[in-house]
């Protein structure tokens, strides 16, 4: 695989996982409620722990998204 076809695919991928993010946002956003009723039903989990939880995983996951997507393309972009 060259460097400019590796260059595509970690835009790809970073592309892909920021539509994930932004559905997981949307979803915890406007189904909040829903959401936390079909956890609810596994789990006992209090409604700021639910949020704290969410939250970390979104932070965590766009943490991701640069470390593993964004910095790699953008050092082929600078060496190429």
């Amino acid at each position: 695989m060259t460097i400019i076809e590796t260059k595509d695919v970690l835009l790809w991928c970073a592309g892909l996982n920021y539509a994930v993010l932004l559905l997981w946002s949307g979803a915890f956003i406007f189904a909040h409620d829903w959401m936390y009723t079909l956890h609810g039903r596994w789990f006992k989990l209090s409604v700021e722990t639910f949020d704290a939880i969410h939250y970390a995983g979104l932070a965590m996951y766009k943490i991701g998204i640069i470390l593993l997507n964004l910095v790699p393309w953008l050092a082929l972009c600078i060496i190429s």
